[in-house]
């Protein structure tokens, strides 16, 4: 049996001899983390990807986050671990369908969120993550209709900010969606000095409980500069191994779903499917690649610049 310190060393190795850049969402395994050259959200990760100069990118994350980087690079190769590695809210958004649903909105323009296909990508308006989600939707002008998709629950909260009355796809997260308002009120009542922090994509119920809301990099900021040491984290698990580097001493406490008790409730079944030995073989063989068309890559890449431009 190969030991992770083999894997270690070859994926070093390997990323310096072909020019490689590692980028891994910090919803993976602790040990692809550490090996990463960057971790990040969505937002941060595609800013990475634009302004590589690396000939190859290796993508620790979900499909539509590496699709995404070769939207942006479409001259690089970029690798994904495991290519069956998708998202519920992309896999639930398919191309010819949500057309249909967009042409029942005449004069509508469509707000996707990154965590859609580049297909969706093709046919929207604007990209947004949820680290700019507000940024996005506020310059578009008040009197613009609009579409937001796929995450109903992160569409209500950016209704909700931002005065809009978006037309929502009824997509969300199966990780974010799954936590349980009883076990977070349970979890309080034990912990009442805890700060809970919860990303959007969370339903109602357990955003108007929360003290905190935002994406990833917002939490971990939130978190950084907090004078609590006590917090509830609402969202994937796999944050808290960075939590746990950049605000030592403090407590983390993952929220449960309705499902289970344990800590693993709160894991994406997604994201976990890379793995040390699978990024080892990838950046081996260079394979499994994510082709795109060239005509669905340019349209793609029209509202993800509009973001970008946004963002900076």
């Amino acid at each position: 049996m190969t030991d992770n310190n083999f894997y270690h060393k070859e994926i070093k190795r390997l990323l310096k001899e072909k020019n490689a850049l590692l980028l891994a969402h910090c919803y993976q395994d602790k040990a692809i983390q550490d090996l990463a050259d960057f971790v990040g959200d969505s937002l941060e990760l595609a800013r990475k990807a634009a302004r590589t100069e690396a000939s190859i990118i290796v993508f620790a994350g979900v499909y539509f986050m590496a699709e995404t980087a070769k939207i942006l690079n479409p001259d690089k190769k970029v690798l994904l671990p495991d290519l069956s590695a998708g998202c519920s809210l992309a896999d639930h958004c398919q191309p010819e369908e949500f057309a249909g649903f967009r042409a029942r909105y005449p004069g509508h323009q469509v707000v996707s969120y990154i965590n859609t296909s580049a297909g969706i990508k093709a046919i929207s308006d604007y990209v947004c993550t949820s680290s700019n989600a507000e940024v996005v939707i506020r310059s578009i002008p008040e009197d613009q209709p609009l579409i937001f998709a796929p995450d109903k629950n992160l569409g209500s909260y950016l209704n909700k900010i931002t005065g809009r009355n978006m037309i929502l796809w009824e997509g969300s997260c199966i990780v974010h969606e799954a936590f349980s308002l009883e076990k977070l009120i349970q979890l309080y009542q034990k912990c009442p000095e805890a700060r809970i922090v919860v990303h959007p994509e969370s339903e109602a119920s357990v955003l108007r409980i929360a003290h905190f809301i935002g994406s990833t990099s917002q939490i971990r900021k939130y978190i950084r500069e907090s004078k609590a040491t006590s917090f509830i984290i609402g969202t994937e698990a796999g944050i808290i191994h960075q939590l746990e580097r950049e605000a030592s001493g403090k407590e983390f406490i993952p929220l449960p779903s309705l499902e289970d008790n344990s800590c693993a409730c709160s894991e994406c079944a997604f994201m976990k499917l890379n793995t040390v030995e699978k990024l080892y073989r990838c950046l081996l063989d260079e394979t499994p690649e994510v082709i795109i068309d060239t005509t669905l890559l340019e349209k793609a890449l029209l509202p993800i610049r509009k973001m970008l431009n946004l963002s900076r």
